[in-house]
């Protein structure tokens, strides 16, 4: 008989997705899960099995943290543009409060692994898919309320927020301020 997990897998996911998002996969070495959640790394990948299905569990964990926020936000009542200007401001905010300027983990995964790892693209595209049907809906829904114009292609319109959000969490990481990010979510909401 094994002895007991001396660890609780969730907050070592949720702690091994902070070390993942701030150094990225690949500067991550096994050593550095070790001391971050405190465990010998016989039980790390009893545990996890490895470096990278941690790293796909992170990949979740960030999912279910951020882009389900991001939705429910979305999905709030009142005004669309007001929801849609909360909405990327937030993420503005969000990044810029942040000392290390980690800005996206899905971002950071793409621009890091590219498509040398499917199964971590297919977790960050499945990310983004969520994240921009979301913002066709409420699109649509601006649409239906007569406050944006019935004409507006939804689907386009929900590409070019996603792609928005991308270049602001990615502008973010090198912004002294919030006036660039500002100025982008200004012409992008005076655009609908």
């Amino acid at each position: 008989m094994g002895r007991p997990r001396q660890f609780d897998s969730d907050s070592a996911v949720e702690r091994a997705m902070q070390v993942f998002w701030r150094k990225g996969y690949g500067a991550t070495t096994p050593q550095d899960l070790v001391d971050e959640l405190g465990i010998g790394k016989g039980s790390l990948y009893n545990a996890f099995g490895s470096k990278h299905a941690l790293f796909e569990k992170a990949l979740l964990r960030y999912r279910d943290s951020q882009t389900e926020a991001l939705v429910a936000m979305l999905e709030e009542g009142g005004p669309v543009k007001e929801r849609l200007r909360k909405v990327l401001m937030f993420l503005v905010e969000l990044d810029l409060a942040d000392p290390d300027r980690r800005g996206c983990m899905a971002v950071n995964t793409v621009a890091e692994l590219g498509e040398s790892d499917e199964s971590a693209m297919r977790l960050v595209r499945r990310m983004l898919d969520r994240t921009e049907e979301a913002f066709r809906a409420v699109v649509e829904e601006g649409r239906r309320d007569g406050e944006i114009a019935a004409d507006v292609d939804a689907r386009a319109v929900g590409s070019l927020l996603l792609n928005t959000v991308v270049g602001l969490r990615l502008i973010c990481r090198s912004a002294e301020g919030p006036e660039r990010p500002t100025r982008v979510v200004d012409a992008l909401l005076a655009s609908l």
